[in-house]
């Protein structure tokens, strides 16, 4: 993988509202790319709107969708997806996201609700996949999600990815939290499960804390620091796929920018050692 082309590059970091001011105040030079929730910034006018339009000229952002519902039973909502679109290209997103979910039927369910893994839902979600990618122009990046609970489960998780990716000819974004969230809950080989993604497919990855509800029940939470267990299967990943770009999530309990920098730094430094690696080997 390493003559692939990415959306962004390097190192990122997810861009909120309460930390603007600090960001400001910062030296951002380890950010190599930033995220939104694009919900959350559509239609922003104000002192916040000229705010992140300034970012947005300075600095290369993906988004990553909060209300897509990609698996739900309700009609996709075009409209949105088509302000979406237009979101994209007033400040020249480099990506669009989603997670491999759904969130609303009738109304909106404030949490991601996990899909069943059948055939039957591969087609469906596929269809509706191809349906986003036709009105936005480009491939959808869909991510790999925590989940709780299997529901009519007739194909493993990996399974299911792998045959929606294929039929969808869509990206994954890979959030190596999310994995190891998941071995943990649902005992499996975190390391195996990774090594099964199609990493041609990858457009950048999430890394990410969580909170330990229980010694077999963890709760994706996006409100702690990464653990060395997370580090380190990132350290597989790029082993296995090679460097993709990589962003730190971080919704709550939020520190102060030094230390969400420090994480980000974290990450440039394990994709400099494989970068190192590489170029070792090609003098070799």
């Amino acid at each position: 993988m390493t003559d692939k082309t990415f959306p962004v590059q390097n190192a990122g970091l997810g861009f909120r509202r309460e930390t603007i001011d600090e960001m400001l105040k910062s030296d951002l030079s380890p950010i190599g790319f930033m995220e939104v929730a694009p919900e959350n910034w559509i239609g922003i006018g104000g002192v916040h709107g000229k705010q992140f339009r300034q970012f947005t000229e300075q600095h290369d952002f993906v988004t990553h969708g909060l209300s897509l519902s990609i698996g739900g039973p309700s009609p996709l909502d075009t409209n949105f997806v088509k302000d979406v679109a237009k979101f994209i290209k007033q400040h020249d997103i480099k990506c669009y996201s989603e997670h491999l979910s759904y969130c609303s039927d009738d109304g909106h369910m404030y949490d991601l609700m996990p899909i069943p893994f059948t055939e039957e839902a591969v087609h469906y979600v596929a269809k509706r996949i191809q349906q986003v990618q036709d009105i936005i122009g480009q491939r959808l990046a869909i991510e790999n999600v925590s989940y709780y609970a299997t529901i009519g489960q007739e194909l493993s998780e990996i399974e299911f990815i792998n045959a929606v990716i294929t039929e969808a000819d869509c990206d994954l974004l890979l959030d190596v939290n999310n994995i190891y969230v998941n071995s943990v809950n649902h005992s499996y080989d975190a390391i195996e499960f990774l090594k099964q993604l199609p990493g041609d497919r990858i457009a950048y990855g999430h890394i990410a804390g969580h909170y330990n509800e229980a010694d077999d029940l963890i709760v994706d939470t996006h409100g702690a620091d990464v653990i060395n267990d997370v580090w380190n299967l990132l350290d597989k990943a790029y082993e296995e796929f090679g460097v993709f770009p990589t962003l730190l999530e971080r919704d709550f309990n939020i520190p102060a920018m030094p230390v969400l920098l420090k994480e980000v730094e974290q990450i440039s430094q394990l994709q400099n050692k494989y970068r190192s690696n590489l170029q070792s080997k090609s003098s070799a």
